[in-house]
């Protein structure tokens, strides 16, 4: 499990290493190359009048620069790192998707909801994979694939119905926004527990599915 210096504090997190002061196209090479994860990029931040807004041309968009940018992003992601830094030259300010089903699933859970989690977590010692912050307020925990099929039941074997918690689980046909990639002017996806080499084999859903639904239960 890693320690308390290895998660956030509060709101602020700790970045994964070498990524500090590196390009998007960097990050999602080193993503497919070292992870082995597939990525692809998505929308984009531009400036109009000093303002930020997504390359997609919704004033009123939900994620700005962090949303795919074409309908076949499932077929256009890619786990070759020359792939990958060819998507990038062709845009450097694309944001950086990971698509969720394949390589892992991910458990979503608000942030307090997370927090809590983490910290039971480590009393019980549990060995977690990467998990990020994002600007909306939520904690994503990276699991094995088929968490999207295991977890409504799991979390009825532990007493809860699935409708009852906070608690979504992004499979096959969903993506998550990865580090550093930013949400308009609401802040950048952050890592609450970085990748390194320790958790570079996942956990399974139902090794954290308990703490993480008795933390969405407290935090009703």
């Amino acid at each position: 499990m890693l320690g308390v210096e290895e998660t956030i504090a509060g709101t602020e997190a700790a970045q994964i290493p070498k990524q500090r002061g590196e390009s998007l196209l960097e990050t999602a090479v080193r993503y497919a190359e070292e992870r082995h994860w597939d990525v692809f990029p998505g929308t984009w931040l531009e400036a109009v009048d000093g303002v930020q807004h997504c390359s997609c041309g919704d004033t009123a968009c939900a994620a700005p620069g962090a949303h795919p940018a074409r309908e076949d992003w499932a077929t256009q992601a890619t786990g070759s790192a020359t792939v990958a830094r060819r998507m990038w030259q062709k845009q450097p300010a694309s944001s950086i998707l990971l698509p969720t089903g394949r390589t892992f699933d991910a458990i979503s859970v608000p942030e307090s909801s997370g927090f809590l989690a983490l910290a039971r977590m480590e009393r019980m010692e549990l060995t977690l994979g990467p998990v990020m912050l994002t600007p909306a307020r939520r904690m994503e925990f990276f699991v094995l694939p088929g968490a999207s099929v295991k977890v409504p039941d799991l979390v009825r074997r532990i007493g809860w119905s699935p409708a009852s918690l906070d608690l979504m689980v992004l499979g096959e046909g969903a993506y998550v926004a990865a580090p550093p990639t930013r949400f308009g002017s609401r802040g950048a996806v952050q890592w609450a527990c970085r990748p390194t080499a320790a958790n570079r084999w996942l956990p399974d859903a139902e090794e954290l599915i308990s703490p993480l639904a008795y933390a969405c239960g407290r935090d009703r």
